[in-house]
């Protein structure tokens, strides 16, 4: 009896062992398939939870053949340029993660103290900010300029009847919604600048964005702004940051115009450290530029330059470089695409304010990208406050929400797993999208009180309480680091 029962006990271990492998090579089996696509897996990072888009949204006839998809990251090597010989057609930008200095990739070391000359770990170089050096006082230019913009007139003349006009008076009226901690500085003074780099460089945003115009050129309210570009590149590689140019439009610039620009810029300023560079799947570490209202410019007269074919085409050249659009409207899409350009980027930081920066849409945006092998650069911002130069602008409006507006941009960014993220911005402080120090200042009279343009534009000044003047340096940091962290589970 004993012997009989030691030989049920010896199968039942045999089979509860058979059940057990089978089990095992089943988990195996799934869990395999899941890495090929076929299902999501569990863990922390946000993007597990979200399907990968795969087709071109709303099937555009003028969308352009799928792209080879993205690569994996490549190591860290200097900037290589290849001049193309008569007749090359080049291939297309194909594009991968991220850049560090010298064209090394935030994601080709997953040790957070090791990113870029010197950044350590914590510039995220895949966070990119716009900026504007376009502000000037007395002390170094002579005048103020942008902080005293006039009141702008709204296109129905029935409409701006009912609307102040005039101009700002700094110091204390400055033609913004918030007042800067540092006053009304200019964009010439080098400790304003070394300022503004700390404050990035607190942010953690890796990568500025310089609003520019070919030498000589100038926004409607300002001076030129090229013979800054030294100081600027000077002072951001003292804080380990990047520099890249944001190309505004500009009386009869066209495709053949920008071709020059992007000659002039990568010529004059390409061998600087603080030159921001792009690892491309190729190997290359090539420039990324954002041509803000590309749309302005026929796709086919952009085709001249940006596709290999082209009769003027910078592709395979040394002046070659990864190009983002701006798209407002969803016929963009498919014209980008055709034009040749690496990407696109939104730009807007009011959400629902265009198609390309309502944040319900950048999941479908995100999914065209993926289809045509572009780049998608969504655009977060704090929020949106233009009355001290468009009083009559209200229903554009945004308000911050002590933050949770900006984080709220946040989420809806990295739920579309972007490569970059860029943010609007830095100091745009007529549109009241600066992440800049801010503090409370009760009126626009030069002693406080309530003096200003008249109602609407002398409207009292916003602030960051009951935040701190840093506050949203402070966000950007939280959420810079969150898309490292989220990209680095994304990869594994």
């Amino acid at each position: 009896m004993v012997r009989l029962r030691r030989k049920w006990l010896a199968l039942v271990v045999f089979v509860v062992f058979v059940v057990g492998v089978m089990m095992g090579l089943g988990a195996v089996s799934r869990r395999a398939d899941d890495d090929d696509g076929g299902g999501g897996g569990g863990g922390g990072s946000l993007w597990e939870f979200m399907p990968r888009p795969r087709a071109v949204v709303g099937g555009d006839p003028l969308a352009a053949p799928a792209r080879p998809a993205p690569a994996s990251p490549l190591p860290a090597g200097p900037p290589r340029k290849t001049e193309a010989s008569d007749g090359d057609q080049a291939a297309s930008t194909g594009l991968v993660k991220g850049d560090g200095a010298n064209g090394s990739s935030n994601n080709d070391n997953n040790n957070d103290d090791n990113d870029g000359d010197g950044g350590g770990g914590d510039v995220n170089y895949d966070v990119h900010i716009f900026y504007y050096a376009w502000f000037g006082n007395p002390r170094f230019d002579g005048r103020y300029v942008h902080w005293n913009h006039a009141l702008l007139r709204h296109w129905d003349a029935k409409v701006a009847a009912a609307w102040p006009t005039g101009a700002h008076e700094p110091p204390g009226d400055v033609a913004a919604s918030f007042y800067p901690e540092l006053g009304p500085y200019s964009s010439r003074d080098p400790a304003a600048v070394h300022g503004h780099m700390r404050q990035l460089r607190h942010a953690a945003a890796g990568v500025l964005v310089l609003s520019w115009y070919p030498p000589g050129r100038k926004d409607d309210n300002g001076d030129p702004v090229d013979d800054l570009v030294p100081m600027l590149l000077d002072a951001a590689h003292r804080h380990a940051l990047k520099v890249t140019f944001h190309i505004e439009p500009y009386k009869n610039r066209d495709e053949r115009s920008v071709r020059n620009d992007v000659k002039y810029i990568i010529d004059r300023y390409g061998s600087h450290p603080a030159f921001h560079r792009y690892r491309t799947s190729s190997g290359q570490a090539l420039p990324l530029l954002y041509v803000y209202d590309s749309y302005l410019t026929a796709p086919d007269a952009w085709a001249e330059i940006l596709t290999p074919g082209g009769a003027q085409s910078v592709r395979g050249t040394q002046y070659d470089a990864v190009f983002l659009a701006l798209v407002v409207e969803q016929r963009h899409l498919g014209e980008i695409a055709r034009a040749g350009f690496d990407g696109l980027y939104t730009y807007f930081a009011t959400n629902g304010f265009s198609f390309g920066s309502s944040h319900h849409n950048w999941r479908s945006l995100k999914a065209f990208c993926d289809a045509n092998g572009l780049l998608f650069v969504p655009s977060v911002g704090p929020g949106y406050a233009d009355a001290s130069v468009r009083p009559w602008n209200q229903q554009n409006a945004r308000g911050r929400v002590h933050g949770r507006y900006y984080e709220a941009a946040f989420r809806a960014a990295l739920l579309t797993r972007p490569e970059i993220i860029s943010i609007t911005s830095f100091n745009e402080w007529h549109e009241g999208t600066q992440i800049e120090t801010a503090i409370p200042r009760k009126g626009r009279g030069r002693d406080g009180g309530a003096a200003g343009v008249g109602a609407g534009g002398g409207a009292p000044y916003l602030d960051y309480l009951p935040g701190a003047p840093d506050m949203y340096l402070s966000l950007t940091r939280k959420w810079a680091m969150r898309l490292r962290k989220e990209k680095q589970q994304w990869l594994m």
